[in-house]
């Protein structure tokens, strides 16, 4: 076979199967279907002949199939059969990373959130900033799996990152060290020896366990008025842990429900009886930072007015991805249902609002120091 003719049998094969399934909506608009398949190859074939420079057809297939997902949301995507291998190995030590959770937003890199004590948050990086630079090469253009992999490296290597930030006219250059991120789920003190904070900065297998030890401790302290529970810059993590936590302050109710195409991706999660503090006064602490399993928690205390939620609107990922391998030894990442809060509102790509609002004042803000004007604003309410 000629290779002009690559793209164009390849993809009506594909396309061809997909027809053959018994779905309405495909059977209806298969004029339709075979005239974009006609233009698509004739397209590729274009590219093939008169690019500029030859092309690597598979790398192409690539990415037109990522280009399909992308085009669904920004949590869709195509991994080849070796970025999907080195998302199943554990680094062991080899490689290190800047410490920040990311999507993909207008064709560049969007930080969701920057780790606590990891090296992207102590070199000053922000929730919201857009990469557009890599060690001096564009992101635009690329996956947001090639973005990633090129922040990867060994550990001790350093790497410079160029970002963009709202309300700031020039670029932002960062040299950042590469480390192994180790994340502490839990920071607890009390404070002016009246409030319990609560630190929560990931939702991993532990985080449930590491706060009802810390919850336990300082709820032995009698003169106590009340709790802060901390989740900015949480970027979630198991929704099986959010759903713990929220129980945690809630003695019945629905916590969040999860709806897809699907009946199987339909679940509803309840509160069962045991408030672990008792009832007493919870200010929660949000931000842009606050992803996924945060907004879960934030949302369900705030629709129950359990809580009373401060600081700046969360992120709005409110989304459920399965990773789903391929005959290529390749995988997707398709985005399979949403969260629902109690209300009823979804969460995606709106977040949730504070009841009071207070954003962070300055550059120089930092979470739970002299800085923080959002912690300091909780502990007046509680202490006057």
């Amino acid at each position: 076979m000629k290779k002009k003719y690559y793209f164009k049998y390849f993809l009506t094969a594909a396309l061809i199967i997909l027809l053959n399934f018994p779905n309405k909506s495909y059977s209806e608009n298969i004029d339709k279907l075979y005239e974009k398949i006609d233009l698509f190859s004739e397209v590729l074939e274009k590219i093939q002949n008169e690019y500029v420079e030859e092309i690597d057809q598979a790398e192409v297939m690539d990415s037109a199939i990522n280009g399909v997902l992308q085009s669904l949301d920004p949590y869709s995507a195509y991994m080849n059969p070796k970025i999907f291998e080195e998302s199943q190995t554990e680094t062991s030590g080899e490689f290190g990373g800047l410490g920040i959770e990311v999507t993909m937003e207008a064709g560049v890199v969007k930080v969701i959130t920057p780790i606590d004590d990891t090296p992207a948050a102590r070199a000053g990086v922000k929730a919201g900033d857009y990469i557009v630079r890599i060690n001096g090469e564009q992101v635009q253009g690329k996956t947001l799996m090639e973005a990633v992999n090129l922040m990867r490296g060994p550990v001790n290597t350093s790497i410079k990152i160029t970002i963009r930030r709202k309300g700031l006219r020039k670029a932002k250059i960062f040299e950042i060290t590469r480390k192994i991120i180790e994340i502490k789920s839990v920071v607890a003190k009390v404070v002016d020896n009246k409030v319990g904070y609560l630190r929560l900065r990931a939702f991993n297998e532990n985080s449930s366990n590491q706060l009802i030890d810390e919850i336990s401790k300082i709820e032995k302290n009698k003169k106590l008025v009340g709790y802060i529970l901390d989740l900015r810059n949480n970027p979630g993590g198991l929704l099986s842990q959010a759903v713990k936590i929220s129980d945690f302050f809630l003695n019945d109710g629905e916590i969040v429900s999860t709806k897809g195409r699907k009946s199987r991706e339909n679940r509803k999660f309840f509160a069962r009886k045991g408030d672990k503090i008792k009832g007493k006064p919870l200010i929660v602490l949000i931000n842009n930072g606050s992803a996924s399993a945060s907004e879960i928690v934030a949302g369900a205390l705030q629709d129950h007015k359990r809580a009373l939620l401060l600081g700046e609107a969360t992120f709005g990922k409110g989304s459920v991805q399965s990773i789903i391998p391929l005959r290529n030894r390749g995988a997707i990442r398709l985005t399979v249902s949403k969260y629902y809060l109690p209300s009823g509102k979804s969460i995606s790509e709106i977040g949730i609002v504070p009841d009071i609002r207070v954003e962070e004042e300055n550059e120089d803000f930092l979470i739970n120091t002299t800085t923080d004007n959002q912690l300091n604003y909780a502990i007046k309410l509680f202490v006057g």
